[in-house]
């Protein structure tokens, strides 16, 4: 028997050895998922491989009979309603380490970038400007960072700062004090990282804990000489609370990668706040990044379907 995986978004065809090495298994490319061609695949994949722009929801799955599993090539799963593919018996499987080097390496290239207000002084040098004295910053080394999460991309990040001569404090539940002292991280609740570290990146999942955690409260109890970076996920940082506090100096800048709503609105406050680096969702944004991801998924997908073994999916206690 032969499965067809669906797969879109632009997945990185050349991770999906897994697959298109295995004569079971037929791979179908489509774009765009809001294509006619998209939709008529659907009735016959038994596997759908997505990355963000793809909403797995209710309807969808209602469309696709067929289907033992969707994989999502990357780390978030916002976009696949996963209470919805259980009651549909499909497998929901994601990519956590894939792209763990891509989204630290953006954290840091965020960090240093806010610290020394490469951004704005590039943009500054374009129009014909030399005005050094208005890009003054900040060095990393001898400053406490806090990062809030310290899994996979949090350890990371936590590795490089320390090279740069960084403190680091480190609010997570889930990290045990062996886990801390083999990273050589000081751990603390959030209300003290957030008030001791001079700069802040965010390391988390987005759900019902962390959704709006930085809001106008928390901002204000950073220090006004305070950096904040957030590469992981849109909704943790309330985007209008960040925009007034830049405004009124609550925090010396920030940096994200990710929005409440993707693509960033003509009319989000933030196109307008100062000391504000904004890039469009690039945390996962490189060749080995994308191959990594699709083949950690892809490798997911063929178990599942070839051994009927779903122990790494989201949903397994679920569908148990």
């Amino acid at each position: 028997m032969t499965y067809r995986v669906l797969v879109t978004d632009g997945v990185a065809l050349s991770g999906l050895g897994p697959l298109v090495d295995d004569e079971s298994f037929e791979v179908v490319a489509v774009d765009h998922s809001s294509s006619r061609e998209f939709r008529a695949e659907l009735e016959t994949a038994d596997a759908l491989i997505v990355r963000s722009a793809t909403l797995v929801t209710r309807d969808l799955l209602a469309l696709a009979p067929r289907l033992k599993s969707v994989g999502r090539a990357g780390v978030g799963v916002d976009n696949v309603d996963i209470p919805a593919a259980t009651e549909h018996g499909v497998a929901v499987f994601n990519a956590p380490g894939g792209n763990t080097i891509a989204a630290a390496e953006m954290t840091m290239g965020l960090l240093i970038s806010v610290a020394r207000k490469i951004t704005a002084a590039e943009a500054s040098l374009r129009r014909g400007e030399w005005d050094r004295a208005a890009f003054k910053g900040v060095e990393l080394n001898g400053k406490t960072v806090g990062l809030i999460g310290a899994g996979r991309i949090g350890s990371e990040v936590a590795a490089r700062c320390q090279a740069f001569g960084m403190h680091v404090l480190v609010s997570d539940p889930y990290l045990s004090t062996a886990r801390a002292e083999e990273l050589g991280v000081e751990m603390m609740e959030l209300e003290g990282v957030i008030e001791r570290a001079d700069f802040v990146t965010i390391h988390v999942p987005l759900n019902d804990e962390t959704r709006g955690i930085f809001d106008g409260e928390t901002l204000r109890r950073m220090k006004p000489t305070a950096y904040l970076v957030n590469a992981s996920r849109g909704g943790v940082v309330v985007e209008t609370a960040l925009a007034k506090a830049l405004h009124n100096g609550d925090i010396a800048g920030a940096a994200l990668d990710v929005y409440e709503n993707e693509p960033l609105s003509s009319e989000s406050p933030l196109r307008d706040a100062p000391n504000l680096v904004l890039t469009p969702h690039l945390g996962a944004s490189t060749a080995e990044a994308q191959v990594g991801v699709a083949t950690e998924v892809a490798e997911k997908i063929r178990i599942l379907i070839q051994t009927g073994s779903f122990t790494d999916a989201l949903n397994a206690a679920d569908l148990g």
